[in-house]
Order: structure tokens, then sequence, then C-alpha cells
């Protein structure tokens, strides 16, 4: 039987793989499976609720063929809105910060999206995310005709990823005790679990938050890696989401990225780092037999030069290299 054809790049978004995971952890036992949404068209979960905002909006008609979208983000969101925005030829403008990589600015140059850049940061908090909200805001009024797809309040982030949490359900015929996933804007989190109750799961929800986050009420602290944790408490959190929260460090990325690329050959992104180290952290909880499954939210090019850059951890980090070499001796 034939695979259907998808008419345009953006009917490849979803049903991305989930895969087992058998060398990482090769004695433990429960079985843990990794969602490998760097599978979508754009490299990362984030290309589900931007395709989703973007056509609930059409369809409602806040956004029509002369809106102008605009979005803070720090790379996967504002590439995913990029590639909606170019192939439903809308303007779309981008609020970024320094701690953005080159690479994403190259990929948002690439798909014709116009780049503003907060170089200040919030006077208060230290942090650039409040600033980038505030840069968005002026230019939503400086903007005729312009539509801010807010991803940290807007609940079609967190519809989008039903159909995340459906497809792992399906795949593992309704069997999954643990979820691990990453914060930022929280709508992976808020999505998937609104899902897992209406479905009327037991699942236990492990959130990954960064150390220096907003979101579990610790105090803010700096932090190296984009797109994990985040500076202020995201209107789509909600404190009774997640049956437990762990905090992950950014070198707890960077040993969790390094090990996973070398015992299963799978090259992601800095989130998902800290999220194999948080099942690490759990496994002598976790029960035998249980069936877990951790969301890997993007690929790992994007991460070329941080987290896979020798030179660049030894600048924030010194000489951790034995650290990724045996993983259950550094969670023991």
């Amino acid at each position: 039987m034939r695979a259907p054809v998808n008419k345009g790049i953006l009917g490849t978004i979803g049903n991305t793989p989930l895969v087992q995971l058998t060398r990482v952890f090769k004695d433990w036992p429960f079985r843990l499976f990794i969602k490998l949404e760097g599978a979508n068209a754009g490299g990362s979960i984030k290309d589900r609720p931007a395709l989703h905002i973007i056509e609930e909006a059409l369809r409602s008609g806040e956004v029509n063929s002369g809106t102008t979208i605009i979005e803070s983000s720090s790379g996967n969101m504002g590439i995913g809105l990029a590639q909606a925005c170019a192939y439903f030829g809308l303007r779309f403008i981008c609020v970024i910060d320094p701690k953005t990589t080159q690479a994403n600015v190259e990929i948002l140059n690439a798909y014709g999206a116009e780049i503003e850049l907060v170089s200040v940061p919030d006077s208060l908090t230290g942090e650039y995310l409040q600033a980038r909200i505030e840069r968005v805001q002026e230019l939503l009024k400086a903007t005729p005709a312009s539509f801010w797809s807010n991803q940290y309040a807007n609940l079609d982030n967190a519809r989008s990823h039903h159909q995340t949490m459906d497809e792992i359900l399906t795949t593992l015929d309704g069997e999954l005790d643990y979820l691990f996933c990453a914060t930022s804007s929280c709508g992976t989190l808020r999505g998937c679990v609104d899902y897992l109750r209406v479905k009327g799961a037991r699942t236990k929800v492990v959130a990954v938050d960064a150390v220096g986050s907003a979101i579990f009420g610790l105090q803010l602290a700096k932090r190296l890696i984009p797109g994990h944790g985040a500076a202020r408490i995201p209107e789509l959190f909600r404190s009774d989401l997640v049956n437990e929260s762990v905090h992950m460090t950014d070198l707890d990325c960077v040993v969790g990225c390094r090990m996973l690329v070398r015992t299963e050959a799978i090259l992601a992104g800095g989130s998902t780092g800290a999220v194999l180290m948080a099942v690490a952290r759990m496994a002598p909880r976790i029960e035998r037999g249980a069936t877990c499954v951790m969301i890997s939210a993007d690929r790992g090019e994007r991460y070329l030069n941080t987290i896979y850059s020798d030179y660049w951890v030894k600048e924030h980090f010194g000489d951790v290299s034995e650290l990724w070499l045996d993983l259950e001796a550094v969670v023991a």
C-alpha cells in the first residue's frame, strides 16, 4: 500500500515517531520511549501549535491575507510560525534576544521572517522574555492589521497537543504510566495533560523545568539553553497539571544530550537532555514493568555550536567530558 501524498509541507506536521530506547538504560526494569518531535517539518514540536494557531485564526477571520503575525520566540516557535506564514503568504515579525542561536536566526531569515532583536533585558528581572513581550506590544500598536499568536496564553497552543498525546496513546494501546515533558510556554504540558484527563488516563505527569526558571516558583537565575524553562509564569500553566516537577541544570542538558547521541544515535535538542536526566533521576522510583514516554522537543543540529561544541562546553562548565561516558554513574 502506498503512503499518502501530502498536499503541501504543512501536511507532514504530526504523526512523529515514537522510538523505544534500549541502550541508554540497559538494565533498568521499565520501558522508555521517546517521542521525536524534531521529525516535524520545521524541526520541532512548536510546528504543531504554530500551524494550529494560524489555521484557527484564518478560520475565525482574525487573520487574513493582509495580516502581520507577530511573536516573541527564542527559536522554535518562531521557526514554526515562519514556516507556516511562508506557506500561507503572511508577513511575520519575530522578536528575539541575544540568546537566540545564530543557526535559528539564519533559519528565520531563510523563511523570510522579519527579525526584531531586543538587546536590553527587562530591568526588574534581568531576563529578556518580558522585554521581548513589551516589544511585541509596541509592534502591535505600530503595525496595522497585526495579530499576536501569543504562545504563552493562546489555548490553541495547548489544543494542538491533544493530537500529540493521542498519537502516543494510540501507538502504546493506551498503556502509559509516566509522561516526562519539558516546560517553556507550557503549551505541550497543558495540552497533553488536558487530553489525558479527558481520556481518564492515570498517567503520572512529570514536568521537567530548568534551574533558574520561574514556572514552579524558584528564584530566577541565568540559563544558557533556550526553550527550557521561562523567566515568567506562562498563562497556560496551572499548578495542578503535574504529579511532580524536577529541575535540571544547563549541564544536565549537555550530559543528557551527549549520552543520548552516544548510546542511541539520537541527536536531540537541549531540553531533551534535561528530560533524559530527569528520567534517570526518577528511575529508582519507577515501578518494574512501567511504560514511560519522554517528549523530545527538537533536533540537535541547532545546538552544534553550544551543547555539542566541546569548546562551548569547556568555556561554560570546564572539563566535564567524563560525565557523559557513564550516565548511570552520574545519577547514582
